[in-house]
């Protein structure tokens, strides 16, 4: 998505996808919010490292425990938002794993950001690589990928999971009061799924994203 604003284009992208953000225009100083902000942020941080102790669940045991405890439901994999997200999480897997599948579309230069046709000749690109991406065969990247939620009231907290790669995310959304309410539920369930001393030693994706959650 192309954004136009007072200090030039934007292009927005999802954690999962392939875009990157950029912000064309002058570099602003931070202000002292966000240095107070950014402050809080690396004190929890810290105080969540210390917190952490070896004790690790495997992803079947993490679902079963949000089966008993939140209601967990899976999403049906016919359903649109499962297809998609298997789709973004598919394409990851294979620029991180297999990029040599790709051939010459495994690296597309970023564009001039001040140049809005080179923007968009880039999101073309990267169009055109997911469109590829979606014509391979599953046995480039063998997956085994769940979609499950627990809902509030219309509000939702889903869990993103892939058994063979052992990936386990969280995202949620709602009002102020729904937020926190799936803050603590997402705390909860980072903490089950625990991590290993190997992961401590080694500061894995795991480590890191039960630090993340416990950061929060």
């Amino acid at each position: 998505m192309i954004e136009k604003s007072k200090s030039g284009v934007s292009i927005i992208g999802g954690a999962d996808g392939p875009t990157s953000i950029f912000i064309a225009g002058k570099i602003q100083k931070k202000s002292l919010k966000v240095k107070i902000r950014n402050a809080i942020y690396k004190h929890k941080h810290k105080r969540a490292e210390k917190k952490i102790v070896a004790g690790a669940h495997t992803l079947n045991e993490l679902v079963q425990y949000a089966l008993n405890k939140y209601d967990l439901v899976e999403i049906n994999v016919a359903e649109r938002k499962c297809i998609e997200q298997r789709i973004n999480l598919r394409e990851s897997l294979i620029l991180q794993h297999k990029p040599e599948v790709l051939g010459e579309m495994k690296d597309i230069p970023k564009p001039d950001i001040s140049n809005e046709e080179s923007v968009r000749q880039y999101l073309n690109k990267i169009k055109a690589r997911g469109e590829m991406i979606a014509e391979m065969s599953d046995d480039i990247i063998p997956m085994n990928f769940h979609l499950y939620e627990i809902r509030i009231g219309d509000d939702v907290l889903e869990m993103e999971i892939d058994y063979i790669w052992n990936i386990f995310g969280i995202s949620y959304s709602g009002n102020r009061k729904v937020m926190k309410k799936f803050e603590k539920i997402s705390k909860d369930l980072y903490l089950y799924y625990g991590v290993s001393e190997d992961d401590i030693k080694k500061r894995t994706e795991r480590y890191s994203s039960l630090v993340a959650a416990l950061s929060s």
